[in-house]
């Protein structure tokens, strides 16, 4: 099983995971924990490249739409289509819908870069996603209790509330994959609600 998570900033994606993968081991699974951007070596490098604040020019919306994928393509061929392969359940923290999200729904990159991006170098989506929604600042705020933000997180509510509608629409297109879970539970409801989706026994 592949098992993706998304959401905008703060809404509790790490501590949803860790339960899952405490539970799916818990009933003798063998799992697979990783990340987007990121989940190699050499992806996480990208990662690095696209969170810092650093930057001596500003990076364009195209360039972090290639990063992604680069790092994207890296990752599914290294560590996820190999574990799935090996019958090895996989808990991704981000995946495709988030470059939708983001890229698209945020940045306003037109839908057919991404569905070419995605018909080459995505040959494998997830079996179920879930979608922790919670109003923008609730998440900032949490996002913020963190410490210091990354290139994204520093980015204005406007910009958060169209990643959020983005979110939205893939949910009322694909409703039997990606599932919307309440992030402004507590992350035991959370945990329970997603428990719900899966059977595992």
């Amino acid at each position: 099983m592949f098992i993706s998570f998304e959401g905008t900033e703060g809404v509790g994606k790490s501590t949803l995971i860790r339960k899952l993968y405490d539970h799916f081991l818990a009933h003798g699974q063998d799992v697979v924990l990783t990340r987007e951007p990121g989940g190699t070596p050499l992806a996480e490098q990208i990662r690095a490249l696209l969170l810092s604040v650093n930057h001596d020019e500003q990076m364009s919306h195209d360039t972090e739409l290639l990063l992604m994928y680069a790092a994207r393509a890296q990752h599914l061929q290294q560590v996820i289509l190999p574990a799935l392969a090996s019958g090895k359940t996989v808990l991704c923290d981000r995946f495709a819908d988030a470059s939708f999200a983001y890229q698209c729904a945020g940045r306003g990159l037109s839908r057919e870069k991404l569905q070419l991006l995605n018909d080459n170098f995505v040959s494998k989506m997830p079996d179920i996603t879930f979608w922790l929604d919670a109003p923008i600042e609730t998440g900032m705020s949490r996002a913020r209790e963190r410490g210091a933000l990354d290139r994204f997180e520093q980015e204005k509510v406007t910009f958060f509330e169209k990643v959020r509608a983005g979110y939205q629409e893939i949910f009322e297109k694909q409703p039997e994959r990606m599932k919307r879970l309440d992030a402004t539970q507590t992350p035991d409801q959370v945990f329970a609600q997603a428990l719900s989706y899966i059977d595992i026994e």
